[in-house]
């Protein structure tokens, strides 16, 4: 099925017709990079939204900006943002980092919504029914606009923190372990954005100890 034949209104729909009426979307952008937060957002979207949202990966970023910038301007559209940060992502670790950036999220809308879709696998602990949707942001107008504005919102703050801790490249490459990355990693240490727990800091902070040579004079 091709993605303009596909009904990304499809689980939302099937939740109403069981009852629910405010049906939050929920994802998250940041498992993978080296450094800087987690985020996850629910979004609400209201009866007859019809902006073209998809899976934010398939989107150009100016693309991506302009949907986010629209729907949080747009007064019927419920966003909550749930964030941990390196810090605690190295307390808990990714998986329980991500699981609490989405309680955290669906806990910060103005109302708790009555079923929720949510990107992935198993979610524990959430507050409100839910239903895990493998893929969901390119199966789900509400996750695919969870996806959009969570993207939006790391990659600005790691705009920021680019200017905060120069050196890294965090505006292009958003912490993610890009051979720039981790170059500067090896040059200057890690800063307080970076995640210890994750290999490539940790290796960093404790470089391997280097391989002695020893030298044999030859018998006279």
């Amino acid at each position: 099925m091709t993605a303009s034949a596909l009904n990304l209104f499809a689980f939302e729909e099937a939740a109403r017709q069981r009852g629910s009426q405010r049906i939050a979307g929920v994802d998250e952008v940041g498992r993978g990079p080296l450094a800087g937060p987690v985020v996850a957002v629910a979004v609400v979207l209201p009866p007859g939204f019809s902006l073209p949202v998809a899976d934010s990966k398939a989107l150009t970023a100016t693309t991506r900006e302009r949907l986010a910038e629209a729907m949080q301007a747009d007064p019927g559209v419920e966003i909550g943002f749930g964030v941990v940060d390196a810090r605690g992502i190295d307390e808990l670790n990714i998986l329980r980092a991500t699981h609490a950036a989405m309680r955290q999220a669906l806990l910060s809308l103005p109302r708790l919504p009555d079923y929720a879709l949510v990107d992935g696998l198993r979610v524990p602990g959430l507050p409100v029914p839910a239903e895990f949707l493998v893929k969901g942001d390119a199966r789900s107008a509400s996750i695919a606009a969870a996806s959009i504005v969570a993207k939006v919102h790391r990659d600005h703050f790691m705009d920021e923190q680019d200017v905060a801790w120069p050196g890294y490249g965090f505006a292009r490459n958003k912490g993610y372990g890009t051979p720039e990355h981790l170059d500067a990693l090896r040059r200057q240490g890690p800063c307080p954005l970076h995640r210890r727990s994750f290999a490539p800091v940790r290796d960093a902070l404790t470089p391997p100890p280097e391989q002695l040579e020893f030298g044999f004079a030859s018998e006279p």
